[in-house]
């Protein structure tokens, strides 16, 4: 008998084709509505093995409910959406999609932080609400990229891609993270910076944190006050990681200039979201990695992750408890 894979979200027959043999597949057959969460805990009852998106949380209710489980593919490269603890105590292997995604990742955040410098999108609107009557010296002037400093917060794969990225642009690379990292201060000339010397000193601070205890509102009040007045703050992690009240005080009163933004709390957001109403913020709907190509590579590491378990091999990129 074929193991049962529950997916949780439809995706393209041409992705499971090639894995029909080897599973029973049921999927969820709306591609761009979320699974209610009692219909997942039905689901997994008699599942043997789980694709799911960051929008489901996978905690230890439902985990008590599939019996059967032994391995969830979380198609993502954080994981704060799975309890990873429970999951270990239930003999669960836990996997996610790192790699495939970081260039397409920091391709977007190199992006955000463009278009949040330059005023891009606010310019397109200027033009589109037929406002452009003539051209004037400072008409949305924004503010150079090029030869200025970027502060990388979190410097794993994409931070580094994203610094690879800066040094195109002439830009002094500086980063904070949890240790050194000897690879990219002699690839890309990065520079380590307690966190306080960063926010001070960066024109461009990034957020590639992921969500943890530790990390949650690491960008609070006081650090927007440490920045530079000039300054540009883009987060491509998790919206956790930022106090959103602190981050809008911090564009309206002048604290910081702009904001790049590709996730939120409390995902997802309407078009009344006090951030998404301000002009000098560029919001996004969570598109890091959303480019056809590298979201059919993170699917294909999924299916390659529960066929490695359910073949008896170590997964191919396993979430270790810490």
């Amino acid at each position: 008998m074929k193991p049962v894979i529950y997916v949780t979200r439809k995706i393209p027959e041409c992705l499971l084709e090639p894995y029909q043999g080897q599973f029973a597949f049921r999927m969820w057959e709306k591609s761009e509505e979320p699974i209610p969460r009692d219909v997942l805990m039905e689901e997994v009852k008699d599942a043997d093995g789980l694709l799911c998106l960051l929008t489901e949380q996978i905690d230890r209710d439902l985990l008590d409910q599939a019996e059967r489980l032994k391995i969830v593919a979380n198609m993502a490269v954080g994981f704060d959406n799975v309890d990873i603890a429970a999951a270990a105590e239930k003999g669960i292997t836990v996997t996610n999609t790192p790699d495939v995604l970081t260039a397409t990742t920091a391709d977007l955040t190199f992006a955000l932080l463009m278009a949040s410098a330059r005023r891009i999108v606010e310019a397109s609107a200027y033009i589109k609400k037929d406002a452009w009557e003539n051209w004037s010296p400072y008409l949305l002037a924004g503010a150079d990229i090029h030869h200025k400093t970027i502060g990388i917060v979190g410097m794993g794969r994409i931070g580094q891609a994203v610094g690879r990225r800066a040094k195109g642009f002439d830009m002094d690379v500086f980063y904070h993270a949890r240790s050194r990292k000897p690879d990219a201060e002699r690839e890309i000339d990065a520079v380590y910076k307690d966190l306080d010397e960063l926010l001070a000193e960066a024109d461009f601070v990034v957020c590639l944190v992921p969500l943890t205890d530790e990390t949650e509102h690491l960008f609070d009040r006081e650090a927007f006050k440490k920045m530079k007045r000039s300054a540009v703050f883009v987060n491509v992690s998790r919206g956790g990681t930022v106090d959103e009240d602190a981050l809008y005080d911090a564009l309206t009163d002048g604290t910081i200039r702009a904001a790049g933004l590709d996730v939120f709390k409390g995902e997802p957001i309407g078009a009344d979201h006090q951030l998404v109403q301000l002009e000098n913020v560029v919001a996004l709907p969570h598109i890091g990695s959303a480019s056809e190509e590298t979201r059919s590579k993170m699917l294909k590491l999924c299916l390659d992750n529960l066929a490695a378990v359910f073949n008896g091999d170590e997964a191919l990129t396993p979430v270790k408890v810490k």
